[in-house]
């Protein structure tokens, strides 16, 4: 049977994430919590899949600091749905080997056990992240006209 998630636990756990207070996270988590960011992991190296709650308290506290220093993890929409959230933030930080600022929007995907985070699957706006990181616009091929004749509706 599914427990839903009551907002309030939510919203707490929301709190201390954004200021990325690993020791107040901790409390949100469960032992065996699986995190993905989902990112090119070869310029954020904070990108993939960890598991476990020190795995993951490893994250917040050493590795995403270690490319990026948050400062700032703002709301955009937050929806609770039994045990599921998901949820828009805006991000900004700095780069932790110049200072340079960057921002970007996350979307987290959460399921919650027993009033804690068991599975967590970001999406970072990663093109928008990796041309601020590197600090450059990425090149890309120009993409072939697309004729409305080349269009299916699924």
């Amino acid at each position: 049977m599914i427990e839903p998630v009551q907002r309030s636990i939510v919203d707490a756990f929301f709190k201390v994430y954004a200021v990325r207070d690993a020791e107040k996270v901790a409390a949100f988590l469960d032992d065996d919590v699986e995190w993905t960011v989902s990112g090119p992991i070869d310029i954020l190296r904070f990108c993939g899949t960890h598991r476990g709650k020190q795995d993951v308290l490893d994250l917040i506290g050493r590795k995403v600091p270690a490319v990026l220093r948050v400062f700032s993890f703002e709301p955009e929409a937050h929806l609770v749905d039994g045990d599921q959230v998901a949820t828009l933030h805006r991000l900004a930080a700095r780069r932790s080997f110049d200072g340079r600022v960057i921002s970007y929007r996350v979307a987290n995907f959460m399921r919650f056990r027993n009033g804690k985070v068991f599975k967590n699957l970001s999406f970072l706006d990663s093109f928008d992240a990796v041309e601020q990181v590197l600090g450059h616009p990425l090149r890309v091929t120009a993409r072939r006209h697309v004729a409305d004749s080349d269009l299916v509706a699924v």
